[in-house]
């Protein structure tokens, strides 16, 4: 059975990205069928992928505006060993365009359904905002992973993105659920992380994945070389973290090989 998730966070900078590529890489290398969704229109989980963003024809965009099938946008992500539909700036008009449209909120999960069972993942990098296309991936996403950092921002985000998450739930998607809440960036030195992490077990208990992704400069290194952490350094702490994460999402109730 394919799993669509959304990976999503109104707030920038917290790991949204990192996370969608390193767990789709590390899905990838276990030998699942994963196909990563690029909807940011920064390119960057296109660019970490090893695809240069610059040089497509035809992205995301137009999978959203109807013009082509998702058979006809994806591409190999050779070093991720996962497919990939990528995105460039042209997606920014995707928000303007779909406003005149019918059934706009819809676009994206009406594209999936003839590939999604070609998949036993499928994972949708969000834009840093609560705009249509981040309620496009949650209207065809089964489950939402909240990349967070331990501050007290991130707590305030967090119950606006929960919010959001009801809504679509109540009018467009009864099936969404928050698949889970992943601590990164995490600097276990940190008093405020601590603290943070803390109230967050005490307040979503199994929600949270045990799976804490740490600071670490390999990971922060390895999209400049558009690659996935676990094919720039294997053995880093990053790359170690998100094997684990793969692995948790795997016993909690991932589809067999």
């Amino acid at each position: 059975m394919t799993r669509i998730i959304a990976i999503a966070n109104q707030k920038g900078g917290v790991g949204k990205t990192t996370t969608s590529v390193n767990i789709a890489a590390s899905l990838g290398a276990t030998k699942r069928r994963v196909l990563l969704i690029d909807l940011d229109p920064q390119g960057n989980a296109t660019m970490g992928s090893g695809v240069e963003k610059n040089l497509l024809d035809v992205t995301s965009y137009d999978v959203l505006m109807g013009e082509k099938t998702v058979a006809e946008v994806r591409v190999k992500s050779e070093q991720g060993e996962y497919d990939l539909i990528p995105s460039n700036g042209d997606l920014i008009g995707a928000e303007v365009a779909l406003l005149d449209e019918m059934a706009r909120e819809i676009r994206l999960r009406m594209a999936l359904e003839p590939i999604q069972q070609e998949y036993g993942f499928i994972f949708i990098d969000c834009p840093p905002s609560l705009n249509m296309l981040t309620i496009n991936a949650l209207v065809a996403a089964d489950a939402v992973i909240i990349p967070m950092q331990c501050e007290y921002y991130a707590l305030e985000g967090l119950t606006a993105l929960l919010a959001t998450i009801e809504k679509i739930r109540k009018y467009l998607n009864p099936k969404l659920k928050v698949e889970g809440l992943l601590r990164t960036m995490f600097d276990p030195r940190n008093t405020l992380a601590n603290q943070v992490s803390a109230q967050l077990l005490e307040h979503f208990g199994e929600k949270v994945y045990r799976t804490i992704i740490p600071r670490n400069v390999r990971l922060a290194e390895a999209p400049s070389y558009g690659l996935p952490v676990l094919k720039y350094d294997r053995t880093s702490r990053g790359a170690l973290a998100y094997l684990a994460l793969a692995g948790e999402m795997l016993r909690r109730d991932g589809p067999p090989a």
